[in-house]
């Protein structure tokens, strides 16, 4: 079980994924604005090794206040840098327990993957994004087809559906004005 750990990030989160979003292919934030994001939910899974810790963050970027966007930003820290994976680093920030950590693109990281697909085959138990071992009801697999390709939803929508019959998990986040909000965060496609 992973340990949340009630301290400090320098820099935090939200300072390198505010740097790090607009150079992403699936930014939707206007070209030369800096994102202003807030925390809008996620949750986490646990590396059965104990070295890498699992994040999915739901931020919401509200630079545009009339047409806010929320993404959907999967986290891996490590204590060490991950060989091979340098495009994917997303920074390094000092944990004021843990020391250096290491913050990639989780959809480019081994560990978070095969914990994805455990979550989605009912392997894996989906876990509070700010609690030690307490699972997080509102993360829910939808049993269907089965395919080879793991999609991440990047961008998310409220109620988006799926692929028809496509085994997929949905999740709760919060809008800019408190309403909880629920959709699809991954599925397993067909080629």
């Amino acid at each position: 079980m992973a340990v949340v750990h009630r301290t400090t990030m320098t820099p935090g989160k939200l300072e390198l994924v505010t740097s790090w979003l607009p150079s992403q292919p699936w930014y939707e934030g206007q070209p030369g604005r800096a994102p202003e994001l807030a925390k809008a939910g996620g949750f986490r899974l646990d590396d059965p090794e104990g070295e890498v810790g699992i994040e999915f963050m739901v931020v919401t970027d509200t630079a545009d206040a009339a047409a806010p966007v929320t993404y959907h930003v999967p986290l891996t820290y490590r204590g060490a840098p991950l060989h091979g994976a340098e495009p994917a680093l997303v920074g390094t920030s000092e944990h004021g327990v843990l020391g250096r950590r290491w913050i990639y693109d989780g959809t480019q990281d081994p560990v978070l993957l095969a914990q994805l697909r455990a979550l989605l085959r009912g392997e894996a138990v989906p876990q509070d994004q700010s609690e030690s071992d307490k699972p997080d009801p509102t993360v829910v697999v939808v049993p269907g087809e089965d395919g080879p390709d793991l999609s991440v939803t990047r961008v998310l929508h409220p109620g988006a559906p799926a692929a028809p019959a496509t085994t997929h998990v949905t999740a709760t986040w919060h809008t800019p004005d408190g309403e909880p909000a629920h959709g699809v965060f991954a599925a397993l496609r067909m080629s």
